[in-house]
């Protein structure tokens, strides 16, 4: 049952109901400490750990009723049972509402008094050890929850790092497309859960080139009309290969939509203006900025200069225009300078 080395505290403003009770608990191996006022309690409470108050309500000063709330906001572990001569039902039922575990009339029956103790204390026990379970298992799913995140982010990375290798002009591509978008993010003043969406998008936008034939996506030439049809299936592939490890529609929606254009011209669903979700549209930016000045088969890389010209001159039409605003005001701590 009960370890009998908890401390109890009395307080009653009658001497000899002080003294009756201290002297019963004793007997019951609970070491008693005794006040005979609201104040002098709370110094008690103060200095000493104390398991459980036995309470008078009617007491000269504050009251039994006033000083109950006042314990369970500052001592929350220490049960309290109200002692009082009046029998009045709507003082019981509001110290019951304040957390009193019990309410006990005198003249005592002192075995009664030891009973109520005793599971007072006992529920105290079981209410302590249920929240130290309670974070210790919220401690083992945080601890698991991260394991399965560190997985979830390899396993991104292994998959950034595959289009990397088919695809040496585009090595890099989305780490590069990545830290521009959480830059923008970041300036666009997005909170952090919003950014996280965006940085695994970033690394997974790309993904759906892996599907794209090595003679389309290497090809030194203008691309054909079929041609080019089959690399704009690339935005829905990457949402497909990213499903399964995904699982986040804001994050798939970001990876479906990033070559969607602000006026409705772009692919693959012709969504235009705020029907684009606004991560598609940073990554819009950092994407076509990062393709602009990297080497392709096809061209040569542009100037970082000509590629915010560009920006600037499709603001409004392909890309949204205070996503490259954030950019530009970003550029310099990326190492951007027009």
């Amino acid at each position: 049952m009960i370890a009998r080395q908890e401390k109890i505290l009395v307080v009653d403003d009658e001497n000899v109901v002080r003294k009756l009770l201290c002297q019963r608990l004793s007997n019951e191996g609970y070491q008693c400490l005794e006040a005979d006022s609201g104040d002098q309690a709370l110094e008690i409470l103060k200095g000493d750990q104390i398991g459980l108050v036995l309470l008078d309500i009617k007491m000269p000063g504050k009251s039994g009723t006033e000083l109950l709330p006042e314990i369970k906001e500052r001592y929350s572990d220490t049960a309290v049972i109200m002692i009082t001569a009046i029998v009045d039902t709507n003082i019981a039922v509001q110290c019951m509402k304040q957390r009193a575990y019990d309410y006990i009339i005198k003249p005592f029956n002192l075995e009664e008094v030891i009973l109520s103790v005793e599971r007072a204390l006992e529920r105290r026990r079981l209410e302590i050890e249920n929240r130290g379970y309670r974070l210790h298992l919220e401690q083992k799913v945080e601890e698991q929850a991260r394991k399965i995140r560190d997985a979830y982010v390899n396993s991104i990375t292994a998959l950034a790092y595959a289009l990397d290798a088919k695809d040496h002009y585009t090595s890099g591509h989305s780490q590069r497309v990545t830290e521009i978008a959480v830059a923008i993010a970041r300036e666009l003043g997005l909170p952090p859960h919003e950014i996280d969406k965006i940085r695994l998008a970033g690394l997974l936008h790309a993904l759906g080139k892996i599907g794209v034939r090595e003679d389309v996506l290497l090809k030194p030439g203008k691309l054909t009309a079929e041609e080019y049809q089959h690399v704009k299936s690339h935005p829905e592939s990457a949402e497909h290969i990213s499903r399964p490890v995904v699982e986040d529609d804001e994050v798939l929606a970001m990876i479906r939509h990033h070559h969607e254009h602000y006026d409705g011209s772009g692919y693959p669903d012709g969504h235009k203006g705020e029907q684009i979700p606004l991560g598609a549209r940073i990554l819009a930016v950092a994407d076509a900025y990062n393709a602009m000045t990297s080497e392709r088969p096809y061209r040569k890389a542009m100037s970082p200069e000509k590629a915010l010209a560009e920006l600037e001159r499709n603001k409004g039409s392909q890309f949204c225009p205070k996503v490259v605003d954030a950019f530009l005001k970003v550029g310099k701590s990326l190492g951007i300078t027009a």
